[in-house]
């Protein structure tokens, strides 16, 4: 074993696919008794239109899974791996769900009419072109702490949000090259899929997203200014798909720069500066007992609730 698989025991595997799943409940109980069997932690989301997760555990374990979805046909998946140093997980949720990214847009396949796929490696070129316009396809939150140079950020809360923004905003889009992207590439599948039924074909995404590029392509030659939020204790992670130095905001669960918690609207567990002025002093109260029960947690090496994202 290398020192760095010795200091970051835990292999994380950030996968998708949209497959025809013919019987999703059938899928869901395997799974779940499969991962329980391995010590596998995470969350995977399961749906007729196939499936998307984030799931840790050993390397042996994850390698095992990753069979087991083959012999159920999910073949070809589009996965990143990359390692954690504790396990980033607190439980195991294996869900079925309408959807396996929720735009709210039941029409829309990304089967059929996604945009074309740009390998990392020709990424750079794309979104370099004055022609062309880049549009990160995540949540506001997420592009806080990192994006691509000069992407155009939606600033929404959530993803089905995205298409009256591409509606209302089409005559910015047309003629133009549009590049999508986000986290894993799953969002941006369905973000190009909606604006290409806009009446828009020259439509592109970032194969395998975010933590593909900053896997394949080094920091010297790289567009991307910041850290990639993951929804795991990690928090985010950077070039290389090491571990990020952004942490959570126990009582607002946004991500915290450096420069965040330099604020002094910042109080571990207690507040920060996205949430500071829009909470009471009953609530810092709460978050404040709160902190104190999470850190005699830790002295006791007992886990406590409150440190799950």
């Amino acid at each position: 074993m290398d020192r760095s698989t010795a200091n970051n025991p835990f292999r994380v595997a950030a996968l998708y696919r949209f497959v025809r799943i013919a019987e999703p409940a059938v899928l869901r109980a395997d799974l779940a008794a499969f991962c329980c069997g391995r010590g596998i932690k995470g969350t995977l989301l399961i749906a007729l239109e196939g499936i998307n997760g984030t799931v840790a555990g050993s390397d042996a374990a994850i390698e095992a899974l990753v069979d087991r979805l083959g012999t159920h046909g999910l073949t070809d998946l589009e996965i990143k791996f990359s390692r954690a140093s504790s396990m980033p997980f607190h439980r195991l949720k294996v869900r079925l769900k309408a959807e396996i990214v929720t735009m709210g847009q039941p029409g829309i396949d990304p089967l059929s009419s996604a945009g074309a796929y740009v390998d990392p490696s020709d990424w750079n070129a794309l979104i370099a072109d004055a022609d062309t316009i880049v549009i990160d396809t995540r949540n506001d939150y997420e592009v806080a702490i990192g994006t691509f140079r000069g992407a155009v950020d939606p600033a929404t809360k959530s993803f089905r949000e995205f298409p009256a923004w591409a509606e209302a905003n089409r005559e910015m889009l047309e003629g133009r090259k549009v590049a999508m992207f986000c986290t894993g590439g799953i969002r941006c599948e369905k973000a190009t899929a909606y604006v290409r039924s806009l009446g828009l074909e020259d439509v592109y995404h970032l194969k395998g997203g975010i933590l593909k590029y900053l896997e394949e392509v080094p920091a010297s030659e790289s567009l991307w200014d910041g850290e990639c939020f993951v929804f795991d204790e990690r928090v985010s992670v950077g070039h290389g798909l090491q571990e990020g130095e952004a942490e959570l905001c126990r009582a607002c669960r946004m991500p915290l720069t450096a420069a965040d918690r330099a604020s002094p609207l910042y109080e571990p567990g207690i507040s920060c500066p996205h949430c500071h002025d829009v909470r009471s002093e009953e609530d810092r109260a709460r978050y404040a007992e709160r902190q104190r029960q999470v850190e005699l947690a830790d002295r006791r090496g007992e886990e406590h609730i409150g440190r799950r994202i």
